[in-house]
């Protein structure tokens, strides 16, 4: 029996359905990506990211006037004690008296003028003992004097080397003394020039907070200007 045209629109249309929404999803799939990358394109901006790169740098600032607050306050100390006229005196003042105080202990008749000398007197007074001492065997006595004998020689060129030693630096602890205005002179010289050194990084240390300054107001703007 032929089929009737009303019977075969009815089996075609779920045909046509099914094709229609391929087709929709073919379509879909083309042009999604294009379009989700233009609206990612023209999402506004995210605003918290410049206020929080500016609010690090209001941070950094703060630690580095903190800083150069702390560099000028040593740097106004250490210029001033360098520039102290009477801290200047002082130092010399200290050099003369280590100086003559040394000069005292190498005088020929210091301190240390007497040190071989109270050597030698102990070791010639221990030979002097050993020679009528009678509660050593004869070899014993023998090598204990003998002991005894080569330490007087020992001691003997040991004074004489102080000695030489002694009046050397005796002699230029003198010649120090009669120079001590000049070094003076020079130990001022040395004060000044820390000074000046400290001047210069103190100005360097201003310029770099400067320079950090200007970047910060350079970026005192609103978020995407």
């Amino acid at each position: 029996m032929p089929r009737h045209s009303n019977d075969i629109a009815r089996e075609q249309r779920p045909l046509a359905f099914i094709a229609a929404s391929l087709l929709a999803l073919l379509v879909l799939t083309v042009w999604a990506p294009p379009v989700l990358a233009q609206a990612e394109k023209n999402a506004v901006p995210d605003a918290v990211t410049p206020v929080e790169e500016f609010s690090k740098q209001v941070e950094d600032l703060k630690k580095t006037f903190t800083d150069l607050s702390k560099k000028i306050e040593d740097s106004a100390k250490s210029i001033g004690e360098q520039s102290d006229a009477e801290a200047a005196r002082k130092e010399i003042e200290e050099l003369r008296a280590i100086v003559g105080t040394l000069l005292g202990a190498v005088s020929d008749n210091g301190t240390v003028s007497q040190l071989g000398v109270k050597a030698l007197e102990h070791a010639r007074e221990k030979v002097k003992t050993l020679e009528h001492e009678t509660r050593y065997t004869r070899e014993e006595q023998q090598f204990l004097l003998g002991e005894w004998r080569k330490l007087i020689d020992e001691t003997e060129r040991a004074t004489d080397d102080l000695g030489s030693a002694r009046k050397e630096f005796a002699q230029l602890l003198r010649l120090l003394q009669t120079r001590q205005d000049f070094i003076d002179e020079l130990l001022q010289i040395r004060r000044a020039t820390e000074a000046a050194n400290a001047i210069h990084q103190l100005a360097n240390d201003i310029r770099a907070a400067s320079d950090a300054l200007k970047n910060l107001i350079r970026a005192i703007k609103p978020p995407g200007v």
